[in-house]
């Protein structure tokens, strides 16, 4: 058996003000947008499901940005932090200095929000990743799962996974038409899953998909991403129905289903 060394790096957080330079529509509900600038040089993301952490504009239109303690960071007294969210870097275009960030539009949140207004000129604060986690490239198959917070991600780890692996990939999104070209050069097959008008947090697609699922041949690592409590509830069902080994299983709650969540 081989040895599957997963492994965290740890990476140097940095604040980074860069600009927009384009927006594109890819799906209904997914915004592309590229950013750049001089200050992104010397930015880093190694690892498919990184995360940097982007800040927007306040309501006076100012970023206020928080000071990197021992303790968390901290925002100066009496001024209005700038709104953050966590998000997966599409793609890092080191030579044509752009970096790609694709947004889920769901019609409210300060992401999706400053996504659909985004102009050429805009700014918008990047800071991250502060870790990388790094997949063994020696499984035999990479298992996929995620609704459409995830595709980034998944995108990213097809494109860059080793040549002798298989991939399968569950991926439940709002309708037909947000389906997403997956570009692989490993063998893959990829089940889309339409809620087509289900709420994403009650859905249960991807679960009715498991419950016939057939285990990879050799050893698999799982990938899982979507609402907070059914990862965990996938996660669950792995390691306790399939016996699959939990450091084969990373699960993270992309978000998270009541008031107030971050988009």
């Amino acid at each position: 058996m081989s040895l599957h060394e997963n492994r965290t790096l740890r990476l140097t957080p940095c604040f980074r003000q860069l600009q927009v330079l384009r927006s594109e529509r890819l799906t209904p509900h997914m915004q592309r947008i590229v950013v750049g600038g001089a200050e992104l040089e010397g930015f880093e993301s190694p690892g498919p499901d990184d995360h940097v952490k982007l800040f927007f504009p306040n309501a006076q239109g100012a970023f206020v940005l928080p000071e990197l303690t021992a303790q968390g960071p901290r925002y100066p007294d009496g001024l209005v932090p700038s709104p953050s969210r966590d998000y997966t870097p599409r793609l890092h275009n080191a030579a044509a200095g752009e970096l790609v960030l694709d947004f889920v539009l769901h019609g409210h949140g300060v992401a999706s929000g400053w996504a659909l207004r985004a102009q050429p000129g805009d700014a918008l604060v990047v800071a991250g990743p502060r870790g990388s986690y790094q997949v063994a490239d020696d499984y035999d198959a990479y298992v996929l799962i995620g609704d459409e917070t995830a595709l980034p991600a998944i995108a990213r780890r097809l494109a860059e996974l080793p040549e002798h692996a298989q991939a399968e990939v569950l991926v439940e999104i709002p309708e037909e038409a947000d389906r997403q070209p997956l570009p692989s050069a490993v063998q893959v097959r990829v089940s889309w899953l339409e809620r087509n008008g289900v709420d994403a947090a009650s859905s249960t697609l991807l679960e009715d998909a498991l419950v016939d699922f057939e285990v990879p041949d050799g050893d698999a690592y799982y990938w899982i991403a979507l609402e907070s409590r059914r990862a965990r509830a996938m996660r669950q069902f792995f390691t306790g129905h399939l016996q699959v080994p939990a450091d084969w299983i990373r699960a993270t709650g992309y978000w998270k289903a009541h008031p107030g969540d971050a988009d």
